[in-house]
């Protein structure tokens, strides 16, 4: 075996020719060639090796985007795997086993008539959402998969899957969510998978057409998912009945969820109080829900709450309840114990060493807390030790995502900065330049939620909340004058988007001077969001595809999962693709590598398919060039390789544009710092009052410039993806001339 590099030779050409069948089976003669063109048709060779370097090299020089900001490994703890002899084989009776042979009606029966209660584990999913930006990458998972299913076999439901995951898999982590799903399901057949779903907006943050929620349902159930939990940010049930239908019809358990907000102990707090909980649980339960759930997206929920609450869906339901909180406050153990005890059929925990603070409370002190009662959980303690020590050498390599408070912080009471969001929202103001006053953010996400009104807080309907906090600090608006400055305010088109309905009807309506300010004369949404929108064109989504991976070779046709994934999130299934063209398949790499690279002189093997492993180490990293590259030195299976990357650290374009006059109606300025995604006009266009004119983002945040009167474009100052700072002259407008009479 040999490879010829930098120099053009027929290997191609040989290969087909000795592999072609009518040569194998002898008897060709000179014609052979002629008569069969196929053989000048030659695969495109992978190169994983040299793309892989090429992505280390670029981490070593550059850094990740989104990884961390200091150069240099860190001192990591190994992450210790548990013996190959870890645990028992799983019970035949399984709760897997069991909906798979009997359907979800038989589930729901046997839930019902456990004595003990049961553990759903989020350690996979919600843990490291909460606590770690939703960044854990597949590898650690797979690597732990096995031995989880082994030393908890007796789990009710593993949360693997949803939420922020899918997002931050394209988007972050370069990975393929189906991939980790499929991989996961290998690796633990027996016990239940869940995802969580937001209903019509499936794992996104706005609402998407009826075919994809079904279609989306439909491939989800196919790659492994057995429990959907079915939530809606408003807690707006015409936004979940899509969903709903669409899991009975793949016979799959359609859990449902009550999103918990407020505080129903306080007498003098009249919304969400626990009539509107009862009341709600009654209509989920007509609206076809296999289970009950209660989303405490916050950790609001106190031990006696929980009480009086299960206690009350218990009576007012005979759907199987099933709670999940997090310990933003400390409360959590106590809070799921009591919940326990009242009659909650199935808690959420997970492992000790992704559990606490915004996470959500430890399994096993909920086990152990229960221990000696009536409900006490079926979980080998000592056994599940092992997952504790893997995930504490893990949770190293991920420190420089920890934003989170370092201890319990009962603010949360006050602030409802819901536990999934608080790690992204602290990311999101350092990124914009906040981070030194995180403080008035978290105030201002108090005033910017009764500014609107009181919602239901989670994903999406949180990040609206968060978008208008950050915006209300970097624009220095208050609760107070909110209302006063609205009609001069470009709002992100997040909170835009909430007040026209586009998320769908909280149950207490919008405040309606706040809604009309910023709608400015728009009329909103009356009916469910998905009923407006068109379906998805699956077809021409799919031509797309083809044509974004025409240079992949690794791509052979277009699924119908790659195409829910540009529905889902169009611009970063692009930007994945991309990073797939130039880098290869970089999850192959070790956590370490991914996020860090390589020390001079540091060696990682690299397994790229099974029995093919490269086995690659730094040498050195040169000086940089005139043409701003620097040749980096690998060493890939004892063979030196050179590889040149751009050192993006030096080309700083120090071009400083003008600032905007606020005084001036004529100068547009960017609201917030950002990139520009969209330009909506051009030079000479006529605009009215209230039009977009163009569209910046920052940390998925986006936000809508619009003309403050009806003017005339006569400069746009920026192109679209440039990067701009708050306060930059992006665009000047003038008056529109006045037409004479002839």
């Amino acid at each position: 075996e040999f490879r010829v590099r930098g120099v053009k030779t027929n290997l191609p050409f040989l290969e087909n020719v000795v592999t072609h069948p009518k040569f194998l089976a002898g008897g060709v003669d000179t014609s052979f060639i002629d008569n069969h063109p196929e053989l000048f048709e030659f695969r495109p060779r992978l190169d994983r090796g040299t793309r892989l370097l090429r992505y280390i090299g670029h981490i070593v020089v550059n850094g990740q985007e989104s990884g961390p900001k200091t150069r240099g490994k860190p001192a990591m703890r190994p992450a210790p795997l548990p013996s190959p002899m870890y645990g028992s084989k799983p019970p035949a009776q399984t709760m897997k086993a069991l909906l798979d042979r009997e359907g979800p009606e038989a589930v729901v029966a046997r839930v019902s008539g456990e004595e003990k209660v049961l553990l759903t584990d989020t350690t996979f999913r919600d843990a490291h959402q909460s606590l770690l930006a939703t960044r854990m990458r597949t590898a650690d998972l797979l690597r732990i998969a096995e031995a989880t299913g082994r030393l908890a076999p007796n789990l009710f439901s593993m949360e693997v899957w949803g939420g922020a995951t899918f997002d931050t898999a394209y988007r972050f982590l370069k990975e393929d969510p189906w991939e980790r799903l499929n991989r996961l399901r290998e690796k633990i057949p027996h016990i239940l998978f869940q995802m969580l779903l937001r209903g019509q907006s499936l794992l996104g943050y706005s609402a998407y057409p009826d075919n994809a929620v079904r279609s989306f349902v439909s491939e989800a159930a196919a790659a492994g998912v057995d429990v959907f939990r079915i939530f809606d940010s408003l807690n707006w049930l015409p936004n979940m009945r899509v969903a709903i239908d669409a899991v009975r019809e793949e016979g799959k358990l359609a859990e449902v969820a009550v999103c918990y907000t407020g505080d129903l102990l306080d007498p003098n707090r009249t919304r969400y109080d626990l009539s509107y909980y009862v009341e709600l649980a009654r209509e989920v339960e007509a609206a076809g829900a296999h289970i009950l759930a209660i989303k405490d997206m916050a950790g609001l929920l106190k031990p006696e709450a929980a009480q009086r609450l299960v206690t009350a869906l218990k009576e007012a339901t005979d759907l199987p309840l099933h709670l999940h909180t997090h310990d933003s406050a400390g409360v959590g153990v106590s809070t799921s114990a009591r919940a326990a005890l009242a009659g909650a059929d199935i808690v959420d925990g997970c492992i000790d060493a992704l559990a606490g603070g915004t996470s959500q409370p430890s399994i096993r002190a909920i086990a152990a807390a229960l221990q000696g009662t009536a409900r006490e959980a079926e979980l080998d303690l000592d056994a599940v030790q092992a997952l504790h020590d893997y995930w504490s050498g893990v949770r190293s390599y991920y420190r420089f995502l920890e934003g989170g408070p370092v201890a319990p912080d009962a603010g949360v009471f006050r602030h409802q900065v819901p536990g999934g969001q608080f790690t992204n929202l602290k990311q999101q103001a350092e990124a914009l330049g906040l981070g030194s006053r995180w403080g008035e953010v978290v105030t201002a996400y108090r005033d910017a939620d009764e500014a609107l009104g009181e919602l239901i807080k989670v994903t999406p309907s949180s990040k609206a909340v968060g978008d208008l906090a950050l915006f209300m600090v970097q624009n220095e608006v208050t609760g107070e004058n909110l209302l006063e400055r609205a009609a001069d305010l470009s709002f992100p088109e997040s909170v835009v988007g909430l007040l026209k309905g586009r998320l769908g009807k909280p149950p207490y309506g919008f405040p309606e001077a706040l809604q009309t300010a910023v709608l400015r004369g728009e009329s909103p949404l009356e009916d469910r969001p998905g009923a407006y929108l068109p379906p998805s064109d699956f077809d021409a989504l799919g031509n797309e595809i083809r044509e974004l991976t025409a240079d992949d070779p690794s791509v052979r046709q277009v699924t119908d999962r790659e195409i829910l994934s540009l529905v889902l999130f169009p611009d970063v299934y692009r930007s994945y693709v991309s990073h797939r063209g130039t880098y290869g398949d970089t999850s192959v790499l070790d956590t370490p590598t991914f996020f860090y690279g390589l020390e001079p002189g540091e060696r990682v093997a690299v397994e790229i398919e099974a029995g093919k492993t490269l086995i690659i180490r730094l040498i050195s990293v040169g000086e940089q060039r005139l043409d701003g590259t620097r040749g980096v030195m690998f060493e890939l299976n004892g063979h030196r390789r050179e590889v040149r990357i751009r050192d993006l650290g030096m080309s700083v374009d120090a071009t400083a544009r003008p600032k905007a006059d606020p005084r001036d109606w004529m100068q547009i300025g960017a609201s917030m710092p950002g990139k520009i995604v969209q330009l909506l006009v051009k030079g000479g266009d006529t605009v009215n009052k209230g039009a977009q004119l163009m569209i910046a983002e920052a940390m998925k945040m986006e936000t809508a410039l619009t003309a403050p009167r009806d003017a005339v474009v006569e400069e746009v100052l920026v192109n679209q993806g440039d990067t701009v700072e708050a306060g930059d002259l992006v665009m000047r407008l003038g008056p529109i001339p006045e037409i004479e009479e002839v």
